[in-house]
């Protein structure tokens, strides 16, 4: 895997979303129709007063497309939805819509720091480094 993406940002972006997922009030519903819908939207406008949620976005929106694009496909690779081998077509599937709203659609998802993690130990990195 190259990634675009530096430690340090994917970094902080886990631990933004572990803490605004650990909040209580945090409420996601139990199966979007899909996964362009816009109930991802809808969870960041709810919480658009939440600091955690502020800078997430900011960092994500500040990202290229293509860092973007990994972000989500990263997420994907950690939840299972592809293999560390299938990185390129994670990337290209993740380009476009999942790209544009990807703040959104990363935070969307309770497990994302998880998941996140996941995909990081599976191209061998580590935010303990």
């Amino acid at each position: 895997m190259r990634s675009h993406i530096p430690l340090d940002t994917l970094c902080s972006l886990i631990d933004l979303a572990r803490e605004f997922h650990a909040k209580e009030e945090v409420v996601f519903p139990e199966v979007p129709s899909s996964p362009t819908d816009d109930w991802a939207m809808q969870v960041l406008a709810d919480h658009a007063d939440d600091l955690n949620v502020a800078e997430f976005n900011s960092i994500v929106n500040d990202m290229s497309e293509r860092q973007r694009s990994e972000l989500v496909a990263l997420m994907w690779v950690g939840r299972g939805d592809y293999g560390s081998e299938e990185w390129e077509e994670a990337v290209d599937e993740a380009l476009g819509d999942f790209s544009i709203r990807a703040a959104a659609y990363v935070l969307a998802h309770p497990m994302v720091s998880d998941h996140l993690e996941e995909g990081m130990i599976a191209f061998n990195l580590s935010c303990e480094e």
